[in-house]
């Protein structure tokens, strides 16, 4: 999960130095959502695998 948020990061930089704003926004926001969805996904396999032990 992390390599796409990289992907899209790297699409977003690549847009915007080309003047493409709004594929730019776009890949960013696709970023920040596969970001939050994977920090939500870290958080519950840390606390499951506390509460197992």
């Amino acid at each position: 999960m992390i390599r796409w948020i990289v992907i899209f990061l790297v699409i977003a930089i690549i847009a915007a130095i080309f003047g493409f704003g709004g594929i730019a926004e776009g890949a960013t926001d696709i970023a920040m959502i596969i970001f939050w969805i994977f920090l939500v996904l870290l958080v519950l396999s840390l606390l499951s695998s506390l509460f197992r032990r």
